[in-house]
């Protein structure tokens, strides 16, 4: 099964998906999650600890929630982004975060439960930037 599915309720109710561009050799990103829960005790209690089983079973290293943090207030956000949480996770590469994502044992173990724990969920992977 694709991490992208054809209907994008497929994840929580997205309206739009976006595939991201790849490029090999491009070093770590970190994936930006924007949440907002169904369930928060099915998210943290039994996704979260689900994806690091996964993480661990493909033996990818160099996964790592680098913030977990509750949101205060939407200064600036849509009349829809009601967010509960932001959670940042740093991936060894693009690579690695679409192998988790696609991986079979991804699909049929963790991404039920993120599934059941998230009613509004956005990933945005970025890149860090000399500045």
């Amino acid at each position: 099964m694709n991490f992208f599915p054809e209907k994008a309720g497929d994840l929580c109710g997205m309206e739009e998906i976006k595939f991201p561009v790849i490029e090999a050799g491009q070093g770590p990103v970190v994936m930006l999650n924007l949440i907002r829960f169904k369930d928060k005790k099915v998210y943290f209690d039994e996704y979260i600890p689900a994806f690091g089983q996964v993480v661990k079973q493909l033996g990818i290293e160099g996964v790592n929630v680098k913030f977990v943090g509750e949101v205060a207030a939407n200064i600036i956000a849509g009349e829809n982004e009601q967010w509960d949480e932001v959670v940042l996770v740093e991936y060894p590469s693009a690579e690695a975060f679409m192998t988790i994502a696609n991986s079979e044992v991804y699909q049929m173990t963790a991404n039920p439960l993120r599934i059941a724990g998230t009613a509004e969920l956005k990933l945005i992977m970025t890149r860090q930037i000399a500045f």
